[in-house]
């Protein structure tokens, strides 16, 4: 199954590479090459059935235009598959296709693009090396770069175009082809991070092969946020995974902050519990309990967290609320920044936890657990009327006390300050709500 899926998406991902720029007479006018912008970029890859997605990799992008030169540098991850890397390479000035090279498991491959295409194609199932000379003077561009030239093309409502593509393959009778820029139209895509984007949907054909392709392209700043391709009856998705996102400026220093968590004397020491009250407005208040249990210890085996509360931190910890509070998904931390985050467990039955080898600073603790809400409730189960010589004298209520226990959980947070060197702070991490 998974070399029907590697299959599909080296098809597909070829499909997604026709989604750009028009005919000979048209592509060195209308392409912009200052919208395009180095860096690395991460898609998910998904395959759709149903509307349900499967995740079956990542692409990992690097895009390079130094030197008068467009160099795009892929790195394909698939699950349970050895990883491969294409490479390609154009003039940045009219992006014609300069060098291409693939090397997987399944095969190696290179390109050099000319008055001739030369290279050679080695089939490592088979051992069969081919090699490669045929005619490159006509103009054309390499099949690989289409889903980031798309984003330079002059897109608008009803745009249309058509292209002349070289993708090379051993079985084709030629490997030239034209692909159609058949549909621009305005739409939406939201990011888990951003939020909502005003988006270029494109679609784009291939009538020899019937494939099809489905790109989202960021109107303001020509970003690739997704896109979605059928091939021989099944969709694969890519989606950006905003890797470069990072909305927090506050600047890190690794070292300084791994000192503080590991390079001192000092103890943070304490106990994690949940106290609930019947007064505090929750359903509890409006019940006749009369034996709330009132403290409830963390299990043993908790996990309790230690961040070290300097800049980069209260900025980060600020923005996921923000994040959240916007239903969005939050930041997630560098491995640099992960790395300075302390854990520990409570270690017994009363909820004790223990923190050592800190520096002087702040730190925010924090933990979430569940427990048991134990309580008795008077409950009225019928009524005595009381007579004396026949005439009546009142009602009296007879009661029962029930025994009930619910679940409920805890999260608890804590700014805790150490002062000075060797101290030994004491603190109680406990949850007064329900």
């Amino acid at each position: 199954m998974l070399s029907q899926f590697r299959r599909l998406i080296l098809l597909s991902f070829a499909s997604l590479s026709l989604t750009a720029m028009g005919g000979k007479a048209r592509a060195q006018e209308k392409f912009d090459s200052k919208l395009l912008k180095s860096g690395k970029y991460t898609l998910a890859c998904y395959v759709v059935n149903n509307g349900d997605e499967s995740a079956i990799g990542t692409f990992t992008i690097g895009i390079n235009t130094a030197n008068d030169k467009l160099a795009l540098t892929t790195i394909t991850a698939l699950t349970g598959m050895e990883a491969w890397m294409d490479t390609s390479i154009s003039n940045l000035n009219n992006f014609k296709p300069v060098y291409r090279a693939s090397h997987s498991s399944l095969k190696d491959m290179v390109l050099h693009f000319g008055d001739h295409v030369t290279g050679y194609h080695v089939d490592k199932k088979t051992g069969k090396k081919t090699q490669i000379k045929e005619a490159g003077n006509q103009y054309f561009l390499d099949s690989y770069t289409y889903p980031f030239l798309l984003s330079l093309l002059p897109l608008t409502s009803g745009y249309n175009t058509d292209l002349p593509v070289y993708e090379y393959k051993p079985e084709n009778k030629t490997n030239l082809k034209k692909a159609i820029v058949e549909e621009v139209k305005n739409n939406t895509w939201v990011s888990k991070y951003t939020g909502k984007h005003d988006v270029w949907e494109v679609t784009v054909v291939e009538p020899s092969t019937e494939e099809r392709s489905v790109s989202y392209i960021d109107k303001k700043t020509r970003r690739l946020w997704q896109v979605d391709m059928w091939s021989n009856g099944q969709q694969i998705r890519m989606v950006d995974t905003e890797t470069d996102f990072n909305s927090i400026k506050a600047p890190f220093d690794k070292e300084a902050t791994m000192k503080m968590v590991k390079g001192g004397n000092a103890i943070i020491s304490g106990q994690v519990f949940a106290r609930d009250f019947t007064d505090n407005g929750t359903i509890w208040a409006k019940m006749q309990v009369v034996n709330l249990q009132a403290k409830q210890v963390a299990p043993r085996g908790t996990q309790v967290i230690l961040i070290p509360y300097n800049d980069y931190f209260k900025e980060w910890i600020k923005v996921n609320e923000a994040q959240r509070k916007k239903g969005r998904e939050g930041i997630a931390l560098s491995d640099d920044a992960a790395q300075c985050i302390k854990t520990t467990r409570v270690y017994d039955e009363q909820g004790h936890f223990e923190f050592v080898n800190l520096m002087p600073g702040d730190y925010l603790l924090y933990t979430e657990f569940g427990y048991d809400h134990s309580y008795s409730q008077a409950e009225v189960v019928g009524y005595t009327d009381h007579y004396i010589n026949g005439m009546f004298q009142g009602t009296s209520t007879n009661t029962v006390n029930r025994n009930y226990s619910t679940g409920a959980g805890a999260v608890v947070k804590k700014v805790v300050t150490v002062n000075k060197a060797g101290e030994k702070v004491e603190v109680k991490l406990k949850k007064t709500h329900a």
